[in-house]
């Protein structure tokens, strides 16, 4: 029976150990929810402070989206978008 109950504790002590990794996850990502929530509203913020002083927004977001590709990739895409508005008649 001795070797039953201590098979039984280290169960115990093995489940509470992964409860409380789970709950060490749990609680990092809540909080890094928070921040992102937190770093959202800043670039909200941030958006609205450029378009009171007469920038267009899209044209910001268009750009800081050009601006995280690799340069071949925005070539490339350029040069495609070229072509399709050329061969629209609209380049």
């Amino acid at each position: 029976m001795a070797d039953g109950a201590a098979s039984m504790d280290s169960v115990a002590g093995a489940t509470t150990v992964a409860a409380d990794r789970l709950r060490s996850f749990i609680e990092r990502v809540e909080r890094l929810e928070e921040d992102k929530t937190v770093i959202a509203t800043d670039i909200k913020e941030v958006f609205a402070e450029a378009k009171g002083e007469g920038y267009d927004i899209k044209i910001l977001r268009q750009v800081i989206r050009l601006r995280k590709m690799d340069s071949a990739d925005r070539q490339e895409q350029e040069a495609l978008l070229d072509l399709y508005l050329s061969a629209l008649g609209e380049g």
